[in-house]
């Protein structure tokens, strides 16, 4: 578990976090969200002992950071998007950390091979792409094997495969019991990966929730209906309490009514149905809702800006 206890972090007279007290719980992935400059890998770090609180405390495990004796036992992070010296190989990186921390002898080997760079293993690490190193980052996480993950836009500059497979590992790994922490600004794949929601705006906490609860909340689902009777239909759906927009080709957009709902006022009148379906409302909607008060640079104001 991690729990941030009244954690606030100023620089000068810069608020970057303010007050926030969270729970990031075991077995569950947690998605960490937030616009540009909202305090999240200011966060991240003051987990991890690398930028001091200006108040309150951050503990992993009911601990400090700094009081780990074998920190990458316990915690593995991944959040600056780059691993070891261009000079290195990811061969004689993972092993200098291997023997620091004192783990077993074939952990190097094995987390090469889970993040699939085996074949690169004595290549030098400044010749890689961004999602290369984005993996050799990853596989240092992993190398003691712990129970809690810490993870900064993992999935930039990875491709499709490899996007599928950190999807997988965070999952399995909570699954197993893991508390996974995860930043990321795509919003497809944290709906798809999160099992709970934080996001933060101007280092403030906006919401916590479960993903889909936070979603359901914050977003309209649409049912629609394609009918050749769809204007009566529409007339039957709008007495049942439904509001209605029409489009081409026998098209209805419905809100205020359930799929289920819309389907039996269309059986008992018995008009005819020539599509019937949900469309749910994503993480990306709720995400621009809850946000659009604490976003410091959008592209209004940046067109102000140029313009002047």
């Amino acid at each position: 578990m991690i729990t941030l206890e009244a954690l606030g972090k100023n620089f000068g007279s810069t608020h970057a976090v303010k007050n926030l007290t969270v729970n990031i719980n075991p077995g569950t992935v947690t998605g960490f969200l937030g616009p540009n400059g909202a305090g999240k890998s200011t966060t991240m770090r003051m987990i991890l002992g690398l930028d001091a609180p200006t108040s309150g405390q951050a503990l992993v495990g009911g601990v400090r950071y700094d009081q780990l004796c074998y920190p990458m036992r316990t915690v593995g992070a991944h959040i600056t998007g780059t691993a070891g010296h261009p000079g290195q190989t990811p061969h004689t990186f993972l092993k200098s950390l291997v023997q620091s921390n004192r783990l077993a002898g074939t952990r190097a080997a094995e987390v090469l091979a889970e993040a699939g760079l085996q074949r690169v293993a004595h290549k030098r690490i400044g010749g890689f792409s961004l999602g290369m190193r984005q993996r050799l980052g990853i596989a240092a996480a992993l190398l003691g094997d712990p129970q809690i993950l810490i993870l900064d836009e993992p999935m930039n500059g990875l491709d499709a495969e490899g996007i599928a497979w950190i999807r997988q590992l965070m999952k399995t790994r909570a699954a197993n019991g893991g508390t996974i922490f995860v930043s990321s600004h795509l919003m497809s794949e944290v709906q798809q990966v999160a099992d709970q929601l934080i996001l933060i705006g101007r280092g403030e906490l906006i919401a916590q929730a479960p993903t889909e609860k936070l979603i359901k909340e914050f977003t309209t689902q649409m049912v629609t209906v394609r009918s050749p009777q769809a204007a009566a239909l529409a007339e039957s759906l709008a007495r049942s309490g439904a509001q209605i927009t029409t489009g081409g080709e026998g098209q209805l957009q419905i809100s205020g009514l359930s799929l289920q709902e819309v389907g039996a006022v269309a059986f008992r009148q018995g008009y005819e149905l020539h599509e019937l379906s949900l469309m749910r409302g994503s993480l990306e909607s709720a995400y621009n809702q809850l946000t659009r008060d604490t976003v410091e640079f959008s592209s209004e104001s940046a067109g102000k800006v140029m313009s002047k």
